[in-house]
């Protein structure tokens, strides 16, 4: 198959990648994609937009591409919060679609792969409403999709457009949805779609990608020589894109297309199962800590597993092998330190500090403290949600979280209280000698 000739070449903002999984990975336009999957269906098609991208050139983008596939077409501006109401809305408004299109950030596509599915299963519905203290919630392993989604990006990190899971909020915090159903049948990286992106937020996307590949390498202790140089080499590769990411952001100019592009695809490839295969399902406990920090903190999850980071790995270096092995973190780092740009090299051998040293230099921002009763409610959440029983969190206990929480979060110093200045009294009286009641 070959590209279209209507696409502008030799401009990274004209090149547009599709990948469709149920046939091939190949290069393609928006009106190609759409009027192929409207051969195996027909009628309407729904598109739903991030109103933060809802006015950009990339919508209209969009927009024109929907006419192309000759189908009835709803494009919708969506802004619900992404909790079970939400997710129930947006099944009203496109259970009946035939192809739906979901451009914007994770919470709108994570809404999407839910909402596609429930008219279709009720158990789906079922699960999603059901009250468990557990943060995983596990699809049933028949549900199918019974219309395409069509998935388009426009934030960096999650790789939400390629992944098997999806976030639901919920009363006490986030729950994770899990099932091979959820993963989008085709998705769409345009460098147009990240035009906008704070260099700050790509560093972040940069990080975001970086430590969900490389957690269950550290956190499994088994040795797998292919997928371990898999991992390794994506690893290399995500670190310069940050290095070139933090280089913009103190430059003040946009990062370059390329460089979002590679991250984007590189974000997907961190969900691939293949990666990861032989691994603990369970190896990737920051994770789980720093999405309760976040929502204890009311801080984005990047910030929260920033925040994390240097105080886990200092935690696995110095031996606690229930978050991972010293020894494949350690060779890890300095597989990263090695990726070739001399920043990387210049950072701390040690990982704990190597890591918040990179961080730093990505200018991705990390909370300064939090107080103990914070810290105790999210190791309690921590618990909860996620062990106690339960598998995800292996032997840690909620000491153990508190007090890996406690070196990520020292408690704030209190400014010191200042000493009152003197304030001025009452005229004094004049001092009374005896000279002074002499008389001549």
């Amino acid at each position: 198959m070959t590209a279209n000739p209507a696409r502008p070449a030799g401009t990274a903002e004209g090149r547009r990648t599709v990948v469709d999984r149920r046939t091939a990975v190949l290069p393609h336009d928006y009106p190609g994609l759409l009027a192929r999957l409207a051969l195996r269906t027909g009628g309407r098609t729904v598109v739903l937009l991030d109103p933060g991208v809802a006015g950009t050139e990339f919508a209209a983008r969009i927009r024109a591409a929907v006419p192309a596939s000759r189908r009835d077409a709803d494009v919708l501006v969506w802004s619900r919060p992404g909790d079970l109401p939400g997710v129930q809305d947006m099944a009203r408004q496109v259970g009946d679609a035939d192809l739906v299109v979901a451009v914007g950030g994770g919470t709108v596509i994570d809404q999407a792969k839910l909402a596609t599915l429930l008219d279709a299963h009720p158990a789906v519905a079922g699960r999603l409403a059901v009250t468990q203290r557990s943060g995983l919630v596990v699809l049933p392993s028949d549900a199918v999709r019974p219309m395409p989604l069509v998935a388009v990006p426009t934030t960096l990190g999650t790789g939400t457009e390629a992944s098997a899971v999806a976030c639901l909020a919920h009363t006490w915090g986030k729950r994770l949805v899990l099932g091979s159903v959820l993963t989008p049948e085709s998705s769409v990286v345009d460098p147009l779609a990240t035009a906008s992106l704070p260099s700050a937020l790509v560093a972040e996307g940069v990080l975001e990608a970086l430590f969900r590949v490389v957690s269950p390498y550290i956190g499994d202790h088994s040795e797998l020589p292919t997928e371990d140089a898999l991992v390794e080499v994506i690893a290399q590769r995500l670190a310069v894109l940050g290095c070139q990411a933090g280089q913009a952001d103190r430059s003040g100019v946009a990062v370059p297309a390329e460089v979002r592009v590679d991250v984007a695809r590189l974000s997907g490839l961190t969900h691939a199962g293949w990666l990861h295969r032989g691994r603990d399902p369970y190896s990737v406990k920051g994770w789980l800590i720093a999405n309760e920090l976040s929502t204890v903190l009311g801080i984005r999850k990047i910030p929260a597993v920033a925040t994390l980071l240097p105080a886990l790995w200092t935690a696995v270096t110095a031996g606690e092998p229930r978050l991972g092995s010293a020894p494949r973190l350690a060779r890890i780092w300095s597989r990263l330190r090695a990726a070739g740009p001399a920043e990387l090299a210049a950072l701390p051998a040690d990982p704990g500090p190597g890591i918040a040293a990179l961080i730093d230099h990505w200018r991705i921002g990390r909370e300064a403290g939090a107080d103990p009763e914070l810290i105790d409610e999210t190791a309690l959440r921590v618990v909860r949600a996620w062990g106690s029983g339960l598998p995800m969190l292996g032997g840690l206990a909620a000491e153990d979280v508190r007090r890996l929480l406690t070196a990520a979060l020292p408690q704030p110093v209190p400014p010191p209280t200042p000493v009152p200045a003197a304030q001025p009294g009452p005229a004094s009286a004049p001092t009374l000698t005896t000279a002074s009641w002499t008389t001549a």
